[in-house]
């Protein structure tokens, strides 16, 4: 394979793009508000076209790869799911190609895991970051936290996705500090890693969220609580339930994977119930991109 390669991360509401040249080293890297549900008519190509068609121009021919909810039902075509555990070659077998009419362009299937027969989990973009990061993790194997809207737990052995879970987490808090009676106690500001939101991941871990979320009202109620310490108490109480669920009793190496602003609330939880933090790479996925567009060339199944 020669040339340049043009790498997509499209999600439901941002885009990430990367230029790359030929040994898969970053040249140009781009970030728009251009999600999928921001695409008018469904008309994914004028869109793509768009955000990255002054390379496209200046580098005819070059590849698209894309991953991310573009593959998903909403998006530009439905790719299926491939099942876990899975490797770099089993999820590279499962790209499938648009035609556009500005050469070639090939979609990421993403991953099903149906470990739990009763809760099957999928994801669209986080297994292509975690492919790119393989290199940072011992032996191609630890846990990797995502945290996001949707947070994703992903087990990696022996440089395959073995299973993961999906929480939330980034969600419910949204949904309550923007719709529900916890919201007229919150005064404006962001979330910090402060000491009460170090207590809410605390109390988080004792289970029975339901009823800690009302603490959240009830302690700025009698003055226990500050309400300009609102936000960071109620992100700790759903941060401590999570990784009540995802992290094994026994201290352990959590590698994070994703924005600066919540891995850093992630790195001071993880920390204060005893675990170790990894940062790793927040561009990882478009090293996963490169390394799926060589599986692709290595196959034959490039023009």
């Amino acid at each position: 394979m020669t040339g340049q390669v043009i790498a997509i991360d499209w999600g439901s509401s941002s885009l990430r793009g990367y230029l790359l040249d030929a040994a898969g080293a970053i040249v140009e890297r781009r970030e728009s508000p251009g999600g999928i549900l921001r695409v008018r008519g469904g008309d994914f190509a004028a869109a793509l076209q768009g955000e990255v068609g002054d390379w496209l121009s200046a580098h005819p021919g070059a590849l698209v790869i894309m991953s991310g909810m573009i593959g998903s039902r909403q998006g530009w075509r439905e790719v299926p799911y491939v099942a876990c555990p899975a490797d770099l070659g089993e999820i590279a077998a499962g790209l499938e190609r648009v035609d556009w009419g500005e050469g070639e362009a090939w979609i990421v299937p993403g991953m099903l895991d149906e470990a739990r027969a009763d809760q099957p989990d999928v994801m669209r973009g986080e297994e292509t970051q975690v492919l790119g990061a393989l290199s940072a993790l011992s032996k191609g194997s630890g846990l990797v936290c995502l945290p996001g809207t949707h947070s994703k737990w992903v087990r990696v052995e022996g440089g395959a996705i073995q299973g993961f879970a999906t929480y939330m987490t980034g969600e419910v808090y949204d949904l309550l500090q923007g719709h529900s009676i916890l919201s007229r106690l919150m005064t404006k500001g962001s979330v910090s890693a402060d000491r009460w939101f170090l207590e809410g991941v605390e109390l988080g871990q004792e289970g029975g969220l339901l009823n800690r979320l009302f603490s959240a009202r009830s302690r700025a109620l009698t003055g226990d609580l500050p309400e300009s310490a609102v936000r960071s108490y109620l992100s700790g109480l759903l941060i401590g339930d999570e990784l009540a669920s995802a992290v094994p009793d026994q201290p352990s190496e959590v590698c994070l994977l994703g924005a600066v602003a919540l891995t850093e609330l992630y790195e001071a939880a993880l920390g204060r119930l005893g675990h170790t933090t990894r940062l790793l790479d927040s561009d990882a996925v478009a090293a996963g991109l490169f390394a799926l567009t060589k599986q692709l060339a290595a196959s034959g199944r490039l023009e």
